[in-house]
């Protein structure tokens, strides 16, 4: 039976287990979308070498596909404010599946102008993962609103693990079809966004977000006349008149961007230390263990000790990171393993925290665009950090680098401060 999302009033009971299923629907579509964009993400700019012939240039894939996240974000975020999340994931995932074959076009045709396109495309299926722990969110009661945003996250560490090793099969897959073997990836990722759209058309109903609106406008039907209204309201308005919804899209873009710039920079930091392929893939892997591994934890945390207290958390570790990073040597070791870890750990704490702050203080109405411009901005942001980076590696070196991101990780900590003041939450 089919459900009108617009006109469904739950009652409390039904609504909790609606929400379970939701998450539970978002996790595993996070999951399963996960797998095909890493997958991508893994030989991606080993493919723009290729088809360029030039490695220089093998970043370009890199950027087009960040770019084309940010922009998908911000365009998803409004289909979503109108139509609802269903339709905005799937047009997400779908629009990442096209770019995928594209890649694959792309490197058959050796086109380079075509594989920056396709990647900018393909940076839609990463936006509609990204967006999908905002929608864990619409019913989400506030005391659990950051176990269940952390729970979605959390599913990205089946991606994050398994996708990278699929890459093989993708290259076997492609030369049995006579294809070059660094497009196999992106077949794979085209039939994980595929059965990730199957998954979103099937499972999430009723709309969350619809059913969220539909509920507090009927709460404001029945409720005295009075209080605010906040329809039509846009994402630009939001940001200019809630002070901290500014805060916490700034802690996002900033903490993203910090451990983005460390990130990417740390096997070259590596290899000219002459660390072996394998030791820096260990380092990477402890990184993203960091980021993913303990969101459930974090979520709690920011359920218990309030968004502010995980966001400030997270900017303390990632500055301690950064010195641990700036202190280490050239090469392989522990220091730098640790530095990585607590790099991505911190990261987690402030994502988390920040963005369960960021939905308590947007209107219902503005959500979605409030969300996906967070995102435009994260994404954008962390371009930039992650050009600058290479730079200032090059003119200054990899210590350089990352004490010049201290000061982010700061502007992080006073964003954690305005939101607890925001909050009026007391200090423990």
């Amino acid at each position: 039976m089919t459900i009108d999302a617009e006109r469904y009033q739950p009652g409390q009971g039904e609504r909790s287990d609606l929400q379970r299923r939701t998450v539970r629907t978002l996790a595993v579509t996070n999951a399963v979308g996960g797998v095909g964009v890493t997958t991508g993400i893994t030989v991606a700019t080993l493919l723009a070498a290729d088809v360029s012939g030039r490695e220089s240039l093998a970043g370009l894939s890199q950027t087009a596909q960040v770019a084309g996240t940010a922009v998908a974000a911000y365009v998803l975020s409004r289909i979503m404010g109108a139509r609802g999340r269903r339709v905005g994931l799937a047009i997400g995932y779908l629009v990442g599946g096209v770019g995928a074959l594209l890649c694959v076009l792309a490197g058959v045709l050796r086109s380079f102008p075509l594989l920056l396109v396709a990647a900018a495309l393909f940076g839609s299926g990463s936006a509609s993962n990204s967006q999908s722990r905002f929608a864990a969110t619409d019913l989400a009661l506030d005391e659990h609103r950051g176990r269940d945003l952390s729970m979605v996250v959390w599913a990205t560490t089946i991606g994050a693990v398994l996708g990278p090793n699929l890459a093989d099969v993708g290259g076997t897959l492609a030369t049995a079809l006579g294809l070059p073997a660094l497009t196999g990836a992106f077949l794979i990722t085209a039939l994980a966004l595929a059965v990730t759209i199957a998954l979103v058309q099937l499972l999430l109903r009723p709309d969350p977000l619809l059913v969220a609106r539909a509920a507090a406008e009927h709460q404001r039907r029945t409720a005295p006349p009075g209080g605010t209204r906040h329809d039509d309201v846009s994402a630009w308005q939001v940001l200019r008149t809630h002070p901290t919804v500014a805060a916490c899209v700034v802690a996002i873009a900033l903490a993203h961007t910090v451990m983005v710039s460390v990130m990417i920079m740390t096997p070259i930091h590596m290899r000219h230390g002459d660390a072996s392929v394998r030791l820096i893939g260990l380092t990477i892997s402890g990184h993203i263990l960091g980021m993913y591994a303990f969101s459930p934890l974090v979520g709690r945390l920011a359920d218990r000790l309030g968004a502010w207290a995980v966001m400030l958390l997270g900017a303390a570790v990632e500055a301690a990171s950064i010195v641990v990073a700036a202190t280490s040597h050239a090469g392989a070791s522990w220091l730098l393993g640790a530095a990585l870890f607590g790099l991505g750990l911190g990261w987690s704490f402030a994502l988390i925290g920040a963005s369960s702050a960021l939905v308590g203080a947007t209107p219902l109405p503005a959500r979605a665009p409030v969300q996906g411009l967070s995102d435009l901005v994260m994404g954008f942001t962390a371009a930039a950090g992650g050009g600058l980076a290479g730079l200032i590696v090059g003119w200054h070196g990899y210590p350089a680098l990352a004490l010049s991101c201290l000061p982010a990780a700061a502007v992080v900590g006073v964003c954690a401060l305005l939101v607890r003041r925001a909050t009026r939450l007391p200090i423990t």
